[in-house]
């Protein structure tokens, strides 16, 4: 059986989040000279990479993608593919914070706007005090201060590079400069380090249960619904692909 599931092309390791937080353990505890690019890829960026062809090649370049979507699960489902969950940004982030906390990794954090980019490693040093946060900066930087930030983060070399800088800008950012980052991990996280700064709501377990967590996205933030039309176009397109033949 294989151990991965095919959604418009793109494939999806069959993880679940407690075992991908296994595999990132691991890639910290190795001594890697390559930076180990995660993606976490939602039903946006499956559809745009259909016609970006370098967007596609830096997910096939990727070290490991994950499944961020209830569609996305729910496609693989319906096609035989049966992924055990899906695994976001951001349920990942603080997982990895959680074991950060107790292995004493290092982190830095990149994006966001000023202020919630301040607030969040505040709230991150008082909530998990022994992880080891060596540098931050907020997303809203002019293109000719892009080097000093790539520089500074080179020297400090993090464990894991945090990098809320909007998908898929974040996973090109990331593979633009993954051989001058020296990062043993650089995930994009969207906004995630919105939720942890308080600026924008968590959402509740039960809406999570019930698999509706864009609807609740959708009512807290009413701008979102342009976005939100690409999940119809995505399920339909998605249960209709064909892999193309080899041959």
């Amino acid at each position: 059986m294989e151990n991965y599931a095919k959604v418009m092309g793109v494939k999806f390791p069959k993880i679940t989040l407690d075992r991908t937080v296994e595999i990132l353990s691991s890639v910290i505890e190795q001594k890697r000279s390559q930076l180990f690019h995660v993606i976490t890829v939602n039903p946006e960026i499956t559809m745009a990479c259909q016609k970006d062809k370098l967007l596609r090649s830096i997910l096939d370049d990727a070290g490991l993608i994950t499944a961020d979507g209830i569609g996305i699960v729910m496609v693989s489902r319906l096609r035989g593919g049966n992924l055990p969950e899906r695994v976001t940004g951001y349920d990942m982030l603080l997982r990895l914070l959680d074991s950060g906390n107790q292995k004493k990794w290092s982190f830095y954090f990149l994006g966001a706007d000023p202020n919630t980019n301040l607030k969040v490693v505040e709230v991150i040093r008082d909530k998990y005090p022994d992880l080891l946060i060596l540098g931050r900066h907020h997303g809203f930087f002019k293109q000719n201060e892009e080097d000093k930030i790539v520089e500074e983060i080179g020297s400090l070399k993090p464990d894991i590079l945090i990098v809320a800088l909007g998908a898929p800008n974040a996973e090109r950012w990331i593979h633009k400069y993954r051989l001058k980052l020296n990062a043993k991990i650089a995930i994009g996280v969207g906004g995630s380090l919105d939720v942890i700064a308080g600026k924008v709501k968590e959402t509740p377990e039960s809406w999570k249960r019930l698999n509706v967590e864009w609807l609740y996205r959708l009512i807290q933030q009413p701008s979102r619904w342009k976005r939100q039309l690409i999940l119809p176009r995505f399920a339909i397109r998605a249960l209709l692909f064909r892999e193309k033949s080899k041959l």
